[in-house]
């Protein structure tokens, strides 16, 4: 354990600072910063021997957590390093974007901050390849079995990864120019700076990985041809359908889905030329959606210079703190103030939209909405006679993902999905088609990073005893593990 009486001599969590907001939001350079060391440790050190470390259960990697808080705290950063590794492939990304079930899960929570479990996890990681603790490692023999992973996302990278250090031929194909997936395009740079992916690919790419950007499976390769050319498929491609608004006005010109918006942000923050690009200068952007990928939007339009940023979220206002009807160790339903809430912006609750209007060119100009009224069947619905307008230039629907995109895998390979969108799959995570594997946001539906990496590592280990018969490889959790859903 970490300092037996480091939880009793320091009670204030101390969080990673941030940039302040005058500066930041005058760039994408990430809004985090380095902690000092000496503070790392001493949060470490609030990490008490609890007899259970329910943070174990907390997280679906079931990172060591109490074991690499004790090794920062003694000042053993390598030796932290290799114990965060041996369950997570990329901490950096989770430290980063992980919205922190352990935390929650933290015993010292039940009276006290919890203990900063992702700050002593990003320190571990950024040390880690500041020092070069983090070096390939390439397996020792090949088995002559050969494996196609499709999406280059968390998911999809972690299964690569592991299936490649177990001996396999692993061959990665991306429709997208370049590597990452959502790390790549949908997670803006001032959350997670494109490096820290680009390190990872380097990484497995002298591992033995092969990569193949700008590769449409079901298009430039048909899915038939990849089961035949392969031992095993493993289906990665995240759940990109985005949940739609048909309400009158929707095709006026200026409404857009908010991965668009991010992803043509994305691009020209890379250095990419993009044409018409949807930019919010100016402009008074409504967000219709209180999630994650709102909260992106926000930070992203803010960096645009919008003359104002609306947030609408069609359910009630959540809490800031743990209420108290959800005590530890349960999981609470709170809002998390991400670091776009923070430079600005307004939030409007129990918001429903009711329609869009647009001006004499065709182009949205303002919203009409209502409060939102719940209904004794569950429903939620505009309340009549609520309702109000305002003005709007750009509009972003950021009410989450229905699933994954069906059209190919169903036409080439016959492959089932469920009623809510995501690809079929049993509990070894493979589908109804024999040697074709399916995992994260795919199989999933919209969910964390984290869950990604577990289910890649996972799948690796399944379709490594699918090849081979048997397998060493870990495999933290099975499909029906603590399902979650991310709500818009």
């Amino acid at each position: 354990m970490a300092d037996p009486r480091g939880f009793l001599k320091h009670r204030e969590r101390q969080d990673r600072p941030s940039r302040p907001v005058p500066v930041r939001i005058m760039d994408f350079k990430e809004v985090k910063e380095r902690q000092d060391r000496g503070v790392t440790q001493t949060q470490a050190g609030r990490c008490m021997d609890c007899g259970i470390p329910f943070c174990h259960t907390g997280c679906p990697l079931g990172n060591l957590i109490p074991e690499w808080n004790d090794l920062v705290w003694r000042d053993q950063w390598e030796e932290a390093s290799d114990r965060l590794h041996m369950t997570n492939n990329f901490p950096e990304f989770t430290g980063r974007v992980c919205p922190a079930p352990c935390e929650t899960s933290c015993v010292l929570g039940i009276n006290q901050p919890a203990v900063t479990i992702k700050q002593s996890e990003v320190e571990i990681a950024d040390e880690a390849l500041e020092k070069g603790y983090v070096e390939p490692e390439p397996p020792n023999r090949l088995t002559g079995k050969t494996v196609a992973v499709v999406g280059s996302g968390p998911a999809g990278l972690a299964a690569a990864q592991q299936l490649t250090r177990a001996g396999h031929t692993v061959a990665v194909y991306e429709r997208d120019d370049r590597l990452g997936g959502l790390m790549r395009y949908g997670i803006p740079d001032f959350k997670m700076e494109k490096n820290l992916v680009d390190f990872r690919i380097t990484q497995m790419e002298a591992e033995g990985t092969r990569f193949y950007p700008s590769t449409d499976v079901g298009t430039d390769i048909t899915w038939d041809g990849l089961r035949d050319s392969y031992d095993a498929v493993i289906v990665a491609t995240g759940a990109m359908v985005p949940r739609d608004l048909p309400i009158p006005g929707r095709g006026l010109s200026g409404i857009h889905f908010a991965m668009e918006y991010l992803v043509q942000s994305n691009r020209a923050v890379a250095g990419d030329v993009v044409p018409d690009q949807i930019h919010a200068k100016d402009k008074h952007v409504v967000i219709l959606g209180g999630g994650d990928t709102g909260a992106d939007c926000i930070g992203t339009a803010h960096r645009h210079q919008a003359k104002s940023v609306t947030t609408l979220a069609i359910g009630k206002e959540l809490p800031r703190e743990r209420p108290e009807h959800e005590p530890w160790p349960m999981d609470p339903r709170v809002f998390e103030v991400s670091s776009a809430h923070e430079e600005g912006g307004e939030v409007k609750w129990l918001a429903s939209t009711v329609e869009f209007l647009g001006d004499e060119n065709g182009h949205i100009r303002a919203l009409r909405g209502a409060e939102t009224q719940y209904n004794d069947d569950g429903t939620r619905t505009p309340k009549p006679g609520t309702e109000w307008e305002m003005p709007a230039d750009l509009i972003l629907l950021a009410l989450g993902f229905t699933g994954a995109e069906p059209q190919t895998l169903t036409d080439q390979l016959g492959i089932e999905f469920a009623s809510r969108g995501t690809v079929q799959r049993a509990e070894d995570y493979q589908t109804n088609v024999e040697g074709i594997f399916t995992i994260g946001d795919a199989g999933r539906g919209a969910s964390l990073v984290v869950w990604a990496i577990a289910e890649g590592r996972a799948v690796a280990a399944k379709v490594d005893e699918y090849l081979e018969g048997s397998t060493r490889l870990p495999a933290p959790v099975a499909p029906s593990d603590r399902a979650i859903t991310l709500a818009p």
